[in-house]
């Protein structure tokens, strides 16, 4: 259950010494091809990186044969000299398994401002290089080697008739569009075109990742990155590639979700008859970024006062006095007055659903985020320390 996992992929992981620890901080993904079509999306903040201002430069052209990926060090905002350290890993990367630096993503997380060492990569590249595998444990092992404050590593298959889907991802914090503070490789062996690739990615980062919500911060590092192999020879329908890439993206995000750092709770806001789906959206987002509602869910206390208070404060169309409000299947609010009394909402496990009926359209979306903890603000309030 890797990246691995479908045909023409192998990966390697090592120790390259970026992390104090001495935990395997340097992983590779290599597309043996025969086809090497590929799709990538990337942050939306105009403050980026040095790989990702690499990665979207190579990915224009469809084409992707190697990812490469750090943690212990983002490589943002680290001058020219960090832009060039990382042109000096995709060279290395491309002069080992004997492709162009053109064709390799390269990919970084951790603290920002930290300057990685150089030869430390070049080396590291060199081991995975020579130890690159096709096996589960080899991808178990990239998995591993790009967690930062992850305590799980994340992995997913979906298969098909013949065909599958397999991907890894790290993320404990910092989540939140575009795409969430994340790193994801993606791997399949079905063949698919590089358009087809880009298609299938953003519709399946959209109902995803990019929905995925856990503080309003966004990253300078988030890279999603597919390959397609097409080593199984046969060619799914785009609909059918779609919705199997669309299960890994979400399976993934909830990994992450799960993982968020010091997180009691995974809360899954969902928007119904909305005029429209950005509308939904919009309404939903407003209340996973409210810190009053994340902080009361903390304390299990459902006070939906703070839902409508969030809604109130965007352009969704409804109508303010006409609102239900539902906390774990209960209708707290109906007609923006009490409904059922709302010590009827039980919170005895991780997961809080809170359902809202806006009363506008037909039109529906759900934003996942989890609440507001004292351990999620120690987590962050010593996170470079």
């Amino acid at each position: 259950m890797s990246i691995t996992s479908p045909a023409g992929f192998r990966a390697a992981a090592t120790a390259a010494g970026l992390k104090s620890t001495g935990a395997p901080d340097l992983a590779l993904v290599v597309n043996d091809g025969p086809s090497y079509a590929s799709a990538s999306v990337f942050t939306t903040n105009r403050c980026k990186a040095n790989p990702v201002l690499w990665s979207e430069e190579v990915v224009k052209d469809g084409t992707v044969r190697a990812v490469v990926l750090n943690s212990g060090g983002a490589n943002c905002y680290t001058g020219p000299e960090g832009f060039q350290t990382t042109h000096a890993v995709a060279e290395r990367v491309a002069e080992r398994i004997g492709v162009g630096a053109i064709d390799v993503v390269v990919c970084s997380t951790g603290l920002i401002g930290l300057t990685n060492d150089r030869q430390q990569l070049l080396d590291g590249v060199d081991v995975v290089s020579a130890a690159l595998a096709a096996g589960p444990e080899a991808g178990a092992a990239a998995a591993e080697a790009i967690m930062t404050t992850d305590s799980v590593s994340k992995q997913v298959l979906v298969e098909g008739p013949g065909w599958s889907i397999g991907g890894m991802a790290k993320g404990a914090g910092m989540l939140a569009p575009q795409l969430a503070t994340m790193l994801v490789v993606l791997t399949t062996d079905a063949v698919v075109s590089a358009e087809d690739c880009d298609t299938a990615l953003r519709a399946a980062t959209r109902v995803s990742f990019d929905r995925l919500d856990s503080d309003g911060c966004m990253s300078t590092n988030d890279t999603v990155t597919l390959m397609a192999s097409g080593a199984s020879g046969i060619t799914p329908s785009l609909d059918d590639f779609t919705e199997a890439l669309q299960r890994a993206c979400v399976d993934l995000a909830m990994q992450l979700l799960a993982d968020a750092e010091g997180a009691d709770h995974e809360i899954a806001i969902t928007v119904l008859n909305a005029a429209s789906e950005e509308d939904a959206v919009e309404a939903a987002r407003s209340i996973a970024r409210s810190n009053l509602f994340k902080a009361a869910i903390f304390g299990k206390d459902p006070n939906w006062g703070r839902v409508l208070a969030s809604l109130g404060t965007t352009q969704a169309a409804f109508d303010p006095a006409d609102l239900d409000v539902a906390m774990n299947g209960v209708w707290v609010c109906r007609n923006s007055t009490p409904h059922e009394p709302p010590d009827k909402v039980v919170f005895s496990g991780r997961e809080v659903t809170v359902t809202v009926d806006l009363k506008a359209g037909d039109a529906r979306a759900t934003v996942w985020t989890n609440d507001l903890t004292h351990a999620y603000v120690h987590e962050n309030s010593a996170y470079s320390s």
